[in-house]
């Protein structure tokens, strides 16, 4: 979804050349996989993490553009609305002290934007939802400057026959609303975090992230709150779920095969398996045309950037032309701090690789309908979830977390050569935040039980607190 566009609208026979051209890259991936041609230089990490503009009232403030144009700097990217900017970092290689380095930059990046949103008036908010965020803030005219966002809306809304979106989520209370475009998508924002992978061990990674997302949700959940209404501890899950659902509609794919979900199984043999399933079940939403060759892959990356499984897979090139596989983890709210940002990303580095790395392959302990479930019972519930663990038994997740899953990231975060100082750092943080019982979400429900429920205000809480920098554990009330 990365790349702009000449135009927003497409015929007919722009769908049937890019299909062609889809149907000729897969082919030749399937070729690279049987003969192993992706990159050798792995491990190697990074993430993107995805950031709101407020005004002085914490409201929505609609000017990434300006922001864009006195940063210059092409780490930071706007995001669907005009509120929200995505910060990236450099790949590091993952060992010693990378995630330091990651926190650093990130931190260096983060200083920067803040400046210069300071002197447009803005500030800068890292949060799965906003709480000040208004469903009348998420219009087209709030919509960045891009065609391919037009287009994604006017082909989200094809393929739904002009039917309004709706969100239905069931939580503490009900939220139920109609939309008319995508623009709902852009009130969940999240920390995305990136695992370059080799080709022969790339089925057991993306297997074992698939396994840890409930845990991972359950330890960082920080979106409790839509539009004033209480709902789930991650309420980012099902808003992104049904922001761009167009399943039952114009031929789309029904079923589990939707274009947000954790996806319809492990992979048994090849990463290979879910490239296919892209092209054989889900409709092309952007026929854009490109001037490159099919070794660019450039129609397969896009209609694959255009399908949002919560683990989803990458294909890339090194700087020297070789090709490579990342797995995605897009499970992670934004925030609340980048120290917790970082923390997140130690836990979930040295979680899978642990799984990734053991004898026996996780997924054959846990059927992959039970990891599913596990993930929306931590979106749901957050800590006071249980879930089924590779053993067979279901336990709370937050003595499952301190007990089993902080000593196994551990020790695969010890397989990865991470300097010792910053594993127990960063993972001693995370450590609190659970003993604690102090997540992104809880801190945020604490705030409203003693303070009321006004969003405006628990944005400025969320946002004095984030100047500190402390992680989110020792946040006061």
């Amino acid at each position: 979804m990365g790349d702009e566009i000449s135009s927003s609208h497409f015929s007919q026979a722009d769908f049937e050349a890019f299909e062609q051209r889809l149907g000729r890259e897969t082919v030749l991936l399937r070729r690279w996989f049987e003969e192993q041609a992706f990159s050798d230089a792995v491990p190697v990490c990074g993430l993107e993490l995805e950031a709101w503009l407020i005004d002085e009232q914490a409201s929505p403030a609609a000017m990434n553009q300006a922001l864009m144009e006195q940063l210059n700097d092409p780490m930071v990217v706007p995001e669907l609305a005009k509120f929200n900017v995505e910060l990236n970092v450099q790949p590091q290689s993952l060992s010693g002290r990378a995630l330091s380095l990651l926190e650093q930059e990130l931190q260096r990046t983060w200083k920067r934007c803040e400046s210069v949103a300071a002197g447009l008036g803005a500030r800068l908010v890292m949060t799965g939802i906003l709480p000040s965020v208004r469903q009348q803030d998420l219009t087209l005219a709030n919509m960045s400057e891009m065609k391919r966002y037009r287009a994604l809306n006017e082909q989200v809304l094809r393929l739904r026959e002009g039917h309004p979106l709706e969100l239905d989520i069931h939580g503490s209370e009900h939220l139920n609303i109609l939309h008319q475009d995508v623009m709902l998508e852009s009130a969940a924002t999240s920390l995305q975090l990136h695992l370059k992978v080799g080709s022969d061990h790339a089925v057991r990674y993306y297997n074992a992230a698939q396994i840890v997302s409930a845990p991972m949700v359950a330890a960082s959940t920080n979106s409790p709150y839509l539009f004033g209404r209480e709902l789930w501890e991650e309420t980012r899950i099902p808003l992104f779920e049904q922001s761009v659902e167009v399943g039952g509609y114009g031929g789309a794919a029904r079923g589990p095969v939707r274009r947000v979900s954790f996806g319809t199984g492990y992979a048994k043999t090849s990463m290979f398996e879910c490239f296919e399933e892209n092209q054989q079940h889900f409709p092309v939403l952007l026929p854009m045309a490109f001037d490159e060759p099919e070794t660019a892959m450039r129609y397969l990356r896009l209609h694959n950037g255009t399908i949002w499984r919560w683990n989803r897979p990458l294909i890339g090139f090194d700087d020297d032309g070789t090709p490579h596989l990342r797995i995605e983890h897009r499970v992670l709210s934004g925030g609340p701090t980048v120290i917790d940002c970082i923390a997140n990303t130690a836990f979930f580095y040295g979680l899978v690789h642990a799984l990734a790395t053991c004898d026996t392959a996780p997924e054959l302990g846990l059927p992959f309908a039970t990891a599913r479930d596990n993930f929306y019972a931590a979106a749901h519930d957050g800590l006071d979830a249980h879930i089924t663990w590779l053993d067979g038994n279901k336990r709370p997740v937050q003595s499952l977390l301190v007990d089993a899953l902080l000593p196994l990231a551990s020790h695969g975060l010890d397989l990865l050569e991470i300097d010792s100082k910053d594993r127990d750092r960063y993972l001693g943080i995370v450590r609190q935040r659970i003993v604690n019982g102090c997540t992104g979400s809880r801190w945020q429900r604490a705030w409203v039980a003693r303070h009321g429920s006004d969003m405006r205000l628990l944005t400025e809480a969320i946002y004095e607190r984030q100047q500190g920098g402390e992680p989110v554990h020792d946040w006061r009330l």
